[in-house]
């Protein structure tokens, strides 16, 4: 499957892109040769593969969850330059 000059344009508009008639050329062939690569891929026999759905022959390796010292309210809001009740204090970005 070849593109013409009239699809690349249509991406290129879609995309939201300008270019110069020797870059529209330059992309066709490109995207030509792409679109060639894919055909190519799409010769191999892939019948007798089986799906992948890891890379490696590990099962999900999750680490056991440990609770850990963290810092208090009265830490977290330190330097904060305003907080009412635990909470911080931010100016309004809308509205009123």
């Amino acid at each position: 499957m070849a593109l013409t000059k009239e699809e690349v344009l249509n991406v290129a508009k879609l995309a939201r892109l300008e270019f110069s008639p020797e870059e529209i050329e330059k992309y066709q062939e490109e995207l030509n040769d792409i679109l060639n690569y894919i055909d190519m891929l799409n010769e191999v026999d892939v019948s007798e593969t089986q799906a992948l759905s890891q890379v490696n022959n590990d099962v999900n390796n999750l680490k056991e969850d440990e609770v850990k010292p963290s810092l208090s309210v009265e830490e977290a809001l330190s330097n904060a330059p305003e907080s009412i009740d635990g909470s911080l204090i931010v100016p309004k970005v809308m509205g009123e």
